[in-house]
Order: structure tokens, then C-alpha cells, then sequence
């Protein structure tokens, strides 16, 4: 039945997907030659990353008629071919990383200008760097490619987590280093397994030929191969308890925050598993060893356990990484429930997270670049100095619950008939239960600002005892430890006592002015794209993408 799919999807042959490839090659050199000259060197990131998205979206017209852009570049030993394929699952991770990037690279001028951030030249050739090692997963035609730009991803961020080289950026540096690695480790173990049972690791949509044989003769090998596939990948989608790096990343500037939640290193890993799920083993062959329901378990411990952690964060940061390791398990979760609706949902949830975490973190970056906030407990009356920020901020925070009109919303319906069709009748509590805790640290934080005066702040982790320790006592720091007891005595203003200001801010009017438009452009235009994205997903891309995805796996696996 795979003939018959393959036969109906016609390989073009074509340069793009390797020019997109060596637009930021190109770019880094131009980056660090430019370095004495800022315009110059930040005019280079912009035109790369337009170029970059030009170079894709031109590409999707195609994809969506059955075509297959491939770059074909040899072979790197025999059966083992270096390819780079454009396909519909490689076009949606694409997309949303290469579009996300024209926002980030503007946002990231204003954020680094406006806070006087040090090594500002190595922060965008590496910024470049790593969208382009986003795109090689996302074209990788194999295992073998995908394995090769998964680490160069890993070794490109790496700076930019340890980006002011502060003692604690270089160990969260180090951190992360450890574990993606030790996630790139195990897929290759995974890779060899593949090779080993198969013969194969092209990806092929519904499974690669014969993995479902191999699967019925010898179901543990099958299910050790996945289980090293999938438990590789779930490193950088931060699945739990897999996810520790990711709170401690948080000490990196805001746009790479940004980077790392929203366009990049976590949508590499969501989008690993789903090219595990659907085009290594197929979801047929996923639910016949029964590894289905093991990752629909670890996904929904990790959405409830990661949003009870969010509720006793005050940092703002804190909370919003807290936030993304919950809402990456949704898209894991709709992978794992392995129904059309289920996909659907899951493949949905990475442009709908994309863009409604992206916008909080660039709403995140505003506030502390204009007003020096990293708090939430710093954050009473902030709506009146920064309405249009923190009217987004709003907005995407009803993304994040679920909201009807919202683009999560979207993603998670699909999820919830996809739990539904699956049998998996807990998913619908759970994704309630989930929204209620979204709200639950979401909305403290849009009350603060719009509803609370100055004169009234508090700290603002919604459970501090017994869940959170002692009222008061300690700081949290981003990766839910704390702060030593001798830090603990100027906790209550962070070492900010004149935030939020005695006499309150200063405000600003709807027209602008609350921060420079370098920042305030790019945040607006990410929630706009939610907003299009919840209230007409049937006019969007994305929708057509992840239909032909999801309808071309269901029909090899049934």
C-alpha cells in the first residue's frame, strides 16, 4: 500500500531546499565580516531571513498538489543517501520556523540595542545559524540527515543559551549541552536499529517498507528502536522527566527564549517525534507494538505536572517555560493518540503554539527591556504604561487556555475528538483540566497589570505552601529550585525596590510609544497571525499542510 502512496506523490527535482540551506551559511560569514558595522550586520539577518521564507512559501503552491522538492547531494554509504526532501510534514516545521524568524531577527534588533546587550555580533550569525540547522530537520530526507542537523542545532544554540558567559549562562550552557546530546545519542542508537531491522531510514509516509513485517515477527525490536527514536527526540521536546534544561535556558536573552520555545530547538523535537510517528513507523504499525499509549501516559503526566510547577513561579519567564513544557506534550500527546483527529490536533498545535508562545515571549522582552520587569510580583498597573503589549500578552494567554477565537483553541478541539476517537476517553478531562490551570497562572499575571494599582503588589506564585515552600521566605529559580537564604531578604522587589514605582508608571496611550516599534511590530504581527489563525484555521496553509499529512499516513495504515 505504500506504492500506492508514493505513486500519487511526484519528486521533483529542484536546488530550493538546499538554497535555503545556504542562505544562512552565507549569511553567518557576512554577520561576522559586518561586525564594526551594526546597520550593515543586522541588514544581513533581516534580508536572510525574508530570503529564507521567500525561498519556502515558494515551495508550498506544489506541496500542496503532491509535489516532493528534492535536493539530491550523493550518497553518504550505500542505502544511505544524502538527500534533502521537501515534503508536507517538512514544509509545516518550515514554515513556522523560517516565517517566525523575519520576526525575530527585526524583534531581536530593538531588544539588543535597546538592553546594550554584549557580543551582539556572534547572538545573530548564531541566531541565523540555528533557524538554518531548523530548516535542515525539516528537509532532512532521513534519519542519517535529520540526526546530522538536529546536532548542528544543538551546537549552534549552545552560545546563544550561554550568551552573556555569566557563570550561570555557562552552566545552564553546559546544561543543555548534556542533554540534547544524550538525546541525539539515543536516536542514533535508534537510527541503527531502524537500518538494522529494515535495510532502510527514508522517511516514507505511513512507515518505512517493512517496518511493519519486522514489527509482527519481532515486536521488542520494534519497540526498543522507538522507544530510542521517540525518547531521543522528547529531549528537546522537553517531555517529562526529560525537560530540566529547558527552565535553566532561561537565563539566554528573550529572543532566544523565543528561539528556543517557539521556533526552534522544542518544535525541532515535537516534529522529530512526529516524523518518528508517522514516517518511520507509521501509525498503524505504532499502535500494533503498543507504544501508543505509553506516550499519550508521559505526555499528559507532563501537561499537568509542568503547569503545576508554572502556578508557584513568580519570575515571568519562569512561568512562561513552565508553560511551554506543558503545551509541547499537547502536540506530543495528539501524535501518540494515533486517530486522524488526534494527528490533526497535534500537527495543529505547532504553528498554534508557535505563534501564541512566541508572542508572549516578545511581550516578555518588551516589558523588560523598557521597564526593566522580570517579575510578575513587578507587574501591577504595567497594562496602563504598556497597553498594546499587554493587551497581546493577554490574547496569547487565552491562546494558551484554549479560548474559543484563539488559535490553541484550534488544535485542541482536534485534540479532544481525537482522544474521543481513539477510546482514550481521559483525554477530554485532561485537556479541561489543563485550560483550567492555564488560566489559573495566566490570568494572575493579566489582572496584575490591568486590575491591581502600584501601590498593592505582591508576589505572585498562585500555590506557595505546601506546593510552592514557605509564603515568602525564598526565591525560586527558573529551574524550581531556590535561591540561597542569604538572597532571600530583598526578594520582595528582586532587587528592584522602585518596581512597580510608588507613585505609578508613567502611561502611555494606544497609539504607541509604550517601546520602540523594532519590538512593538513584531509582537502585534504574531498575534495578529493567532488571532487569523483561531477564527479562520480553514484559510490558513498550515490547515491544508496537515490534512495531506494527516490523510496520507491514516490511509497507508488502514
Amino acid at each position: 500500500m505504500t506504492d500506492v502512496i508514493v505513486a500519487s506523490t511526484s519528486i521533483e527535482p529542484s536546488i530550493r531546499p538546499a538554497a535555503v540551506l545556504l542562505v544562512p551559511l552565507i549569511t553567518v560569514g557576512l554577520i561576522f565580516l559586518s561586525k564594526n558595522r551594526p546597520n550593515l550586520r543586522e541588514a544581513w539577518s533581516i534580508l536572510a531571513a525574508v530570503t529564507m521564507f521567500g525561498i519556502v512559501a515558494s515551495m508550498v503552491p506544489g506541496v500542496l498538489e503532491g509535489q516532493v522538492y528534492e535536493t539530491d547531494l550523493g550518497f553518504f554509504v550505500d542505502e544511505i543517501e544524502l538527500a534533502l526532501r521537501a515534503d508536507a510534514l517538512g514544509m509545516l516545521f518550515a514554515l513556522v520556523a523560517s516565517g517566525l524568524y523575519v520576526v525575530t531577527a527585526i524583534y531581536s534588533i530593538g531588544y539588543m540595542r535597546g538592553h546594550h546587550e554584549p557580543f551582539q555580533t556572534r547572538f545573530f550569525a548564531m541566531l541565523c545559524a540555528s533557524v538554518g540547522a531548523a530548516l535542515g530537520v525539516a528537509f532532512a530526507s532521513n534519519l542519517f540527515m535529520l540526526l546530522v542537523f538536529y546536532e548542528v542545532l544543538t551546537l549552534a544554540t549552545y552560545p546563544l543559551v550561554a550568551h552573556d558567559e555569566s557563570e550561570e549562562a555557562r552552566v545552564s550552557g553546559y546544561k543543555y549541552l548534556a542533554y540534547a546530546l544524550s538525546g541525539g545519542l539515543a536516536i542514533f542508537g535508534g537510527m541503527i536499529a531502524v537500518f538494522w531491522l529494515t535495510g532502510s531510514i527514508t522517511f516514507t509516509r505511513g512507515g518505512i517498507e517493512g517496518i511493519a513485517q519486522v514489527a509482527a515477527s519481532d515486536p521488542w525490536a520494534a519497540r526498543g528502536a522507538f522507544a530510542l527514536l521517540a525518547g531521543g527526540f522528547c529531549v528537546k521536546a522537553a517531555v517529562m522527566p526529560l525537560h530540566s534544561w529547558l527552565p535553566s535556558a532561561m537565563v539566554a536573552p528573550t529572543p532566544v527564549s523565543g528561539l528556543l520555545h517557539a521556533v526552534a530547538v522544542v518544535k525541532a523535537g515535537a516534529f522529530g517525534v512526529a516524523r518518528t510517528v508517522i514516517d518511520v513507523f507509521g501509525p498503524g504499525t505504532v499502535g500494533d507494538i503498543g507504544m501508543g499509549l505509553p506516550l499519550t501516559i508521559a505526555a499528559g503526566a507532563t501537561i499537568l505536572i509542568a503547569s503545576l510547577f508554572a502556578l508557584r513561579q513568580d519570575n515571568l519567564k519562569a512561568r512562561l517555560a513552565y508553560s511551554t513544557i506543558a503545551q509541547l506534550s499537547y502536540i506530543v500527546l495528539g501524535l501518540s493518540l494515533l486517530s486522524q483527529m488526534g494527528l490533526m490536533g497535534g500537527l495543529l498545535h505547532i504553528p498554534a503554539h508557535a505563534f501564541s508562545k512566541l508572542t508572549l515571549f516578545l511581550c516578555a522582552g518588551a516589558l523588560y527591556v523598557q521597564l526593566d520587569v522580570k517579575y510578575i510580583s513587578e507587574m501591577a498597573g504595567v497594562g496602563k504604561r504598556m497597553p498594546i503589549t499587554m493587551s497581546a500578552f493577554g490574547l496569547a494567554s487565552f491562546s494558551m487556555a484554549g479560548i474559543p477565537l484563539m488559535a490553541g483553541f484550534v488544535s485542541k478541539w482536534h485534540l479532544i475528538w481525537g482522544g474521543a476517537e481513539a477510546g482514550y476517553l481521559l483525554v477530554t478531562p485532561l485537556l479541561v483540566l489543563s485550560g483550567a490551570l492555564n488560566v489559573a497562572y495566566f490570568w494572575p499575571i493579566v489582572y496584575t497589570a490591568f486590575f491591581e494599582s502600584e501601590d498593592a503588589a505582591d508576589q505572585k506564585p498562585v500555590l506557595d505552601n505546601p506546593f510552592g515552600g514557605a509564603p515568602g521566605a525564598r526565591a525560586y529559580r527558573p529551574d524550581g529550585g531556590t535561591e540561597p537564604d542569604d538572597d532571600h531578604e530583598d526578594h520582595d522587589h528582586h532587587g528592584h525596590p522602585d518596581l512597580p514605582p510608588a507613585d505609578g508608571w508613567d502611561r502611555a496611550n494606544w497609539r504607541g510609544g509604550e517601546t520602540t516599534l523594532l519590538m512593538l511590530v513584531p509582537l502585534m504581527t504574531t498575534a495578529t497571525l493567532m488571532l487569523l489563525f483561531g477564527m479562520a484555521p480553514d484559510y490558513v496553509v498550515f490547515f491544508d499542510l496537515i490534512e495531506e499529512i494527516v490523510e496520507g499516513a491514516m490511509e497507508v495504515s488502514n
